[in-house]
């Protein structure tokens, strides 16, 4: 055999230094296991596509299974702070990490929650010509790259799995391939690629500046970056293209324009998940990567978020379409969440993370809700609905609850963010950013009420009095037992944190502290005595 040579030796050195040493445990596992049980529970239903009906079967396990970890991945971050696992053995900042800590734990549990909540509710709303279509794999497929999304520690995977997520996302909103449907998806698929486009060549330049896309990586070498490169200049970039994804004004037009064409069970999963990936990215990209830029971007991103508080509330209260009403809700509530952003500190982040993860849950509920009362009112129009509190008078009750939830009302989930916002931005002094807060609850308030009053307060019309015309649906005479179910699920959610806050606003201080200060994030990645 020939002796090695001087530079076989240095290989050899060389791969010592980029390869892991010795195995991982198997807590080092949850962090993927998210994404494969996602990814694989969906290609083996892709297999099974000629026996289309087991695949609730195969598809309700795997979701649940996904929650369970979830929550045994946060129990464990909770305890002993974050976790990184490095994909094929390299050491960072080499190879694919997966980094869970506190915000993306939480934001993934709150994913998972609602995707088995509504893989419940397609049991119903989905029939035999939409499973055919791929409901459930697609479903899966959506949850392993929102779980890739929420845990990856890589700006280059974070594209990836938004791209996975977005790819799931158009065969969910052509099921059926109505011709409302495919209009829809035109104008959500002509706007998402746009920021998929702007996201990618940012993700390049940020590349060329520093030669590395690990996360906790940048976060040590911005932090001590040149003034000469155009860090304002990235994370204005990144600040746009998570914007557009997140439907911030004035990027938000697709939305309202798309998320009512699909089923109800889409649009709800559309809005828990799709912009609440835009907003974590905001967070993650630009909140804990670029904190003095994003101090630069403060003002910007403050008066982005009043006039979408407030222009998502007007658009609300001009719809006569529940479902269209949703989706301006929708709106409003992320400029909630960047008012947070923009605030900064401790107190805004946290207030953020708070809205964030109640309106992944809320936001899923009402769509869900707002498809019950739509087959008992036979539609989805405003005009044509009416005496659904006298058909279903317990629903019409969990209706009104989730309603006041959404408005910021007291004992419900909503109130604490909402309180926690006026809170912090009276601290900073921005009365305005207070008036654009309550302002919009108040629009949000009455648009609510309105369809409450409308749809299930006003009596039904007498036997031979005109109706107006409203949405072809299948009127039903009860709400049925796979909605109500995975609605208790959700709305179980909203009760307990508006009754007892005090964890899951531990939980967000905790987390929006992490983000300020990411040296736990650092060295989960990076041990003690690692260079990277």
């Amino acid at each position: 055999m020939a002796a090695s040579t001087p530079a076989d030796t240095a290989l050899i050195e060389a791969l010592r230094f980029a390869h892991v040493e010795g195995t991982a445990g198997l807590d080092a596992w949850l962090p993927i296991l998210p994404v494969a049980i996602g990814l694989g529970a969906g290609a083996l239903l892709m297999m099974m596509r000629l026996k289309t009906e087991r695949h609730p079967l195969v598809a309700l396990p795997a979701l649940a299974l996904i929650v369970l970890i979830d929550l045994a991945l946060l129990v464990h971050v909770a305890g002993q702070g974050p976790l990184t696992v490095m994909m094929g053995s390299w050491k960072p900042p080499f190879g694919i990490a997966f980094t869970a800590d506190l915000t993306g734990v939480s934001f993934a549990l709150a994913a998972a929650v609602v995707g088995l909540a509504c893989g419940i509710y397609g049991l119903e709303d989905i029939s035999t010509s939409g499973r055919r279509y791929g409901f459930y794999p697609f479903l899966l497929v959506m949850m392993g790259g929102a779980s890739g999304a929420f845990l990856t520690g890589d700006v280059f995977n974070l594209y990836v799995w938004f791209e996975v997520l977005l790819i799931s996302s158009f065969g969910m909103l052509i099921l059926g391939s109505e011709r409302e449907q495919i209009d829809g998806a035109l104008k959500y698929a002509v706007l998402n690629l746009i920021a998929t486009t702007l996201f990618l060549i940012t993700v390049g330049f940020l590349y060329g500046l520093f030669g590395t896309l690990n996360m906790a990586d940048l976060a040590q070498k911005a932090a001590s970056a040149d003034a000469a490169l155009p860090m304002m200049t990235l994370a204005t970039l990144f600040a746009l293209a998570f914007c557009m994804k997140a439907a911030a004004f004035p990027v938000n037009f697709w939305l309202p324009a798309s998320y009512h064409t699909p089923k109800i069970v889409v649009s709800a999963l559309f809005a828990a998940l799709l912009t609440k990936v835009g907003v974590y990215s905001l967070i993650r990209v630009v909140v804990m990567l670029m904190p003095i830029q994003r101090e630069g971007l403060s003002l910007t991103l403050g008066v982005v978020a009043a006039a979408t508080m407030v222009l998502g509330a007007l658009g609300a209260l001009a719809q006569s379409d529940t479902r269209r009403l949703l989706g301006f809700v929708v709106i409003s509530g992320i400029g909630y969440i960047l008012s947070g952003i923009a605030i900064g500190a401790v107190q805004g982040l946290s207030a953020a993370l708070f809205y964030a993860l109640h309106s992944i849950v809320l936001m899923a509920a009402l769509y869900l809700v707002i498809g019950q009362a739509g087959r008992l009112g036979g539609g989805f129009a405003l005009q044509g609905l009416s005496g659904i509190f006298r058909l279903a008078p317990g629903f019409s009750l969990l209706s009104l609850s989730l309603f006041f939830a959404a408005s910021g009302l007291p004992p419900f989930s909503g109130f604490w963010p909402k309180a926690m916002l006026v809170k912090a931005a009276i601290d900073i002094g921005a009365w305005w950013l207070v008036a654009a807060l309550l302002v919009s609850g108040f629009l949000i308030t009455l648009a609510l009420a309105r369809v409450f009053l409308l749809a299930y307060w006003r009596g039904a019309p007498e036997e031979g009095e005109a109706v107006p015309p409203t949405s072809p649906v299948i009127a039903t005479a009860r709400p049925s037992r796979h909605a109500v179910l995975p609605i208790a699920l959700l709305a179980a959610f909203v009760f307990w944190f508006g009754l007892f806050p005090e964890r899951l606003i531990a939980l967000t201080q905790d987390a929006a502290a992490t983000l300020i200060d990411p040296r736990a994030y650092i060295a989960s990645v990076f041990p003690k005595g690692a260079a990277p």
